[in-house]
């Protein structure tokens, strides 16, 4: 018999990749209509591509890192409180781990066995499961995390810039949102795909709010721009 396929393994890396690649399509693509709405000239919209695509890559990866460490942080935190615990209150320990199966629909007779067994066999990694829901399966590492969405990022930013570089610049911001809504619909259903999803949803979900920024960019380069030669 086949077994079922599981996505949560890949949830660590997974979010930060698509995080990075949607923003990278739709963050330089909101920058180059913002600067191709203001302008009649290639050069202001092509640096303005490559500045967003290089400190949008930085600051993913910068803002990845800091936020899974924080999140590492805390989770060493209660694992260490969780040790110090099961060292000094053992059996209260043991009564609340009876509790939260109890809870979970096991008899208090039952539940009690589980519970010391699971103990007797690793007592910390079974608190930190079931009291504290962490696990290594959803545990995200602080420098694949910032790898993956720096690099998803630039692999994003990278396809509004070749737009920009070879689209008419009379056209520049009907070639632009055309093409990033086909950027991220792929991304869309490539995330749905890696991550077991409804590839409909995310290709709606992605390309509807993706409208919208690049809709907003697209007003304040109009409203506050100044046409430049």
């Amino acid at each position: 018999m086949e077994m079922e396929k599981h996505y949560i393994n890949r949830s660590g890396w997974l979010r930060a990749a698509v995080l990075g690649a949607n923003d990278g399509i739709l963050s330089t693509t909101s920058l180059v209509i913002g600067v191709a709405a203001a302008s009649s000239s290639r050069e202001p919209v092509l640096l303005a591509a490559v500045a967003g695509l290089v400190a949008g890559a930085l600051s993913m990866a910068a803002g990845e890192y800091v936020s899974v460490s924080s999140q590492f942080d805390v989770e060493s935190a209660d694992l260490k409180r969780e040790k110090y615990a099961l060292d000094t209150m053992p059996k209260e320990e043991l009564e609340e781990l009876t509790d939260i199966y109890i809870q979970r629909g096991l008899h208090k007779d039952l539940a009690r066995e589980v519970a010391i067994q699971l103990t007797s066999y690793d007592a910390l990694e079974t608190h930190a499961r079931d009291e504290l829901g962490i696990n290594e399966i959803t545990q995200a590492n602080p420098l694949t995390a910032a790898f993956a969405s720096a690099a998803s990022f630039i692999i994003g930013g990278v396809l509004p810039l070749l737009v920009a570089i070879f689209a008419p610049i009379k056209e520049m911001l009907f070639f632009q949102y055309g093409f990033s809504i086909l950027f991220l619909a792929f991304s869309g259903v490539l995330a749905a795909k890696a991550g077991g999803s409804n590839t409909i949803k995310a290709v709606l979900r992605i390309c509807i709010w993706g409208t919208f920024a690049m809709g907003a960019s697209a007003l304040v380069g109009y409203i506050f721009g100044v046409q430049t030669a």
